[in-house]
C-alpha cells in the first residue's frame, strides 16, 4: 500500500515585495499550519518523506506541519511543484523512491485540488464531495493505494482515507473562502 497526503499550503498574504513564491503566510495560516501538524501527528499520519513546492508559504507550511512530529522527517523543496498541473505532479508523485510508503506533499491548487479529485475513485461520499467542491488553504487529502511501487500509482485508483480542512480542525461551520 502507498498513502499520499496531500496539503495544500496554509493562508498566505496576498502580495509580496518579492513576488508570488515569496508571498509569507499570514497569522491564521501559520496557526492552521501548526493545527494539521498537531493532527497529522495524533493520527498517526508520518509521512516517511515530505515535499514541498519552493514557495515560501509552501515551506514554511512544511516546516511548521512538521514540528509536531516526535522525530525528524525528511523532506526536500521540489521547484517543479510550484503552481504545477495534475499531469506534472502525477509524474513527480510517480518518482517517488520505493522505499517511501508515504509521502506529505505541500503545495498550491489548482494543480493539488485536481490531483486529488483526479486520483480518487473511492471513499467517503461526503468527503468526496467536499473535497470536489473546495479545496481550501490548509485543506489535507488521504489518499491510500493499493501499489507495490509509485510508479504505479494510477488516475481514479485511489481510496480517500480522509479529507481535513482547517475549519473541521477548529470546529467551524464552514471554511473560510480562501
Amino acid at each position: 500500500m502507498r498513502r499520499l497526503i496531500l496539503l495544500r499550503h496554509a493562508k498566505a498574504d496576498a502580495h509580496s515585495a518579492g513576488g508570488d513564491r515569496q508571498r509569507p503566510l499570514t497569522k491564521r495560516g501559520e496557526e492552521d499550519a501548526k493545527n494539521v501538524g498537531r493532527y497529522l501527528a495524533k493520527e498517526g499520519l508520518l509521512p516517511d518523506i515530505a515535499v514541498a513546492s519552493d514557495a515560501r508559504r509552501a515551506k514554511r507550511t512544511l516546516d511548521l506541519v512538521l514540528e509536531a512530529f516526535p522525530s525528524h522527517v525528511t523532506h526536500v523543496v521540489e521547484h517543479t511543484i510550484y503552481l504545477a498541473g495534475a499531469d506534472r505532479l502525477l509524474d513527480v508523485l510517480r518518482q517517488t523512491p520505493g522505499k517511501a510508503a508515504s509521502v506529505l506533499a505541500v503545495g498550491h491548487n489548482p494543480g493539488f485540488a485536481e490531483l486529488a479529485i483526479a486520483l480518487a475513485g473511492d471513499g467517503d461520499p461526503d468527503d468526496l464531495f467536499r473535497m470536489r467542491s473546495k479545496y481550501p488553504t490548509a485543506a489535507l487529502a488521504v489518499l491510500d493505494f493499493d501499489a507495490d511501487e509509485w510508479d504505479g500509482v494510477s488516475l481514479g485508483e485511489a481510496r480517500l482515507d480522509r479529507f481535513v480542512t482547517p475549519a473541521d480542525l477548529r470546529g467551524d461551520v464552514a471554511d473560510d473562502p480562501d
